[in-house]
């Protein structure tokens, strides 16, 4: 049934308040990335050598290559292109190339997920398998990496909008209690969460820079995380 003219010449609208406009599109944001499942090669050296792994670096029994996820850590490949960052992950056994984490085991680097630049999430591995990204902190970690992070490929929108799709997902299905960028790594040194047992063994981290962390944090300060601990 439709209004007669003369009751459209006199009706008149209320004007919405500004701030519940805003609550109202932002509740109504439906951000979806497309999500493909992509598994790394794990077959039983890769499983060996992880088993090896959380055995030599962290003293876990290791009867199995499980992890109980309280973290999620945040990365950029350093490589600009999916392709070869897949490449760089996909091997089983670490390359001759990284001889500065060669000497820590054989097992390659590698994370749960995997960002390109037009937003599509890879899955790469099981959330509850070990991935070795981050030192100290594998054991209870997922990964997830970012294609890009040079100074020709800084970050997109399209990954800051899948990373927090993604680790609000994350943090729905598992007790995530820190959220961190892969440079904040050795603030936990001391944590109990921190299992690294050769005090020598550190690399110097820049991903996935600090504005995209602060940025990240800041639209998500509704999850309770919790901070940073400070560096020792």
């Amino acid at each position: 049934m439709s209004l007669k003219p003369a009751m459209k010449k006199n009706l008149k609208i209320a004007p919405i308040p500004a701030l519940l406009l805003i609550l109202f599109v932002l509740g109504c944001s439906t951000y979806q990335p497309t999500v493909v499942e992509r598994p790394l090669p794990f077959g039983d050296s890769r499983q060996e050598l992880t088993r090896e792994y959380l055995k030599q670096r962290y003293g876990l029994p290791a009867e199995d290559a499980s992890i109980r996820p309280r973290m999620i850590v945040l990365h950029w490949t350093a490589i600009p292109t999916l392709e070869g960052s897949l490449g760089a992950f996909e091997p089983e056994q670490l390359p001759g190339a990284r001889g500065d984490i060669q000497s820590a085991g054989a097992l390659n680097v590698s994370a749960h997920y995997l960002i390109d630049r037009d937003g599509t999430v890879y899955h790469l591995m099981p959330d509850t398998i070990m991935a070795r990204h981050t030192i100290g902190l594998n054991h209870c970690a997922i990964g997830i990496e970012n294609v890009g992070g040079t100074p020709e490929t800084p970050l997109t929108e399209a990954q800051f909008q899948s990373n927090e799709w993604l680790v609000r997902q994350l943090a729905d299905r598992f007790p995530i209690e820190y959220l961190i960028g892969h440079y904040e790594y050795t603030s936990f040194e001391g944590h109990p969460l921190w299992l690294e047992k050769d005090a020598g063994y550190r690399t110097q981290k820049t991903a996935p820079g600090t504005k995209f962390m602060r940025n990240i944090r800041r639209s998500m300060k509704d999850l309770p995380f919790k901070p940073v601990p400070e560096t020792p």
